[in-house]
C-alpha cells in the first residue's frame, strides 16, 4: 500500500538516480551501503485469539516497557549492526550507531539509507556523520512502501 501523500515520481527518481548508483558501487566493492531502521518491542502480553467458556482476566505489567533496536543491514553482505536499549531511540543512540559503524575500518565510502525519523535529522547527527565521512541518504517522505522494493532489489 502506498500512502496517499507519497509522490511515486519522486520515489522512482530516488531509486534510479540516488539508490541504484550507490548499490551498483556497493556490488563492485567501491562503497558500503547500509539500510537503517528501528524497531520497538513492547514488553507486554499479547493475545491474538483467546476462546474461553469462562471470563478470564490476565494480569499484565503496568506501564509501558519497551525494548528498542536500532539497526543497520549491509545491502550486500547482510551484516547486521545494532544498538539496543529499554528507554528511547534518539539522536544520541543514533550517534552510538554511527560510532559503531566507523569502528568497522571500512576503507570505501559509506552510505546509510534512512527513513525520515526526526531523531535522524538533526545537527548533531549531520555533524557527526560528516566528521566520520558517512553519507546520510534519506528516503523520500511518505515512502514506507519502498521497504519491499528495496528488499526485492537486495535479494535478486
Amino acid at each position: 500500500m502506498i500512502p496517499a501523500k507519497a509522490d511515486p515520481d519522486k520515489q522512482e527518481r530516488f531509486i534510479k538516480e540516488e539508490l541504484v548508483p550507490r548499490l551498483n558501487e556497493a556490488e563492485s566493492g567501491k562503497r558500503v551501503v547500509f539500510f537503517v531502521d528501528a524497531a520497538h518491542f513492547v514488553l507486554a502480553p499479547f493475545l491474538g485469539i483467546l476462546w474461553s467458556f469462562k471470563r478470564l482476566f490476565i494480569k499484565a505489567p503496568s506501564g509501558r516497557k519497551r525494548f528498542n533496536v536500532l539497526g543497520t543491514l549491509n545491502a550486500i553482505t547482510n551484516e547486521l549492526i545494532i544498538v539496543t536499549n529499554d528507554t528511547y531511540i534518539n539522536a544520541q543512540r543514533f550517534c552510538d550507531l554511527l560510532w559503531r559503524i566507523s569502528r568497522l575500518d571500512i576503507r570505501v565510502p559509506i552510505t546509510l539509507v534512512l527513513d525520515n525519523a526526526r531523531y535522524q535529522k538533526c545537527k548533531l547527527i549531520w555533524e557527526l556523520a560528516k566528521s566520520l565521512d558517512i553519507e546520510l541518504l534519506y528516503l523520500p517522505p511518505y515512502s514506507p512502501n519502498l521497504g519491499s522494493v528495496l528488499n526485492f532489489m537486495i535479494h535478486t
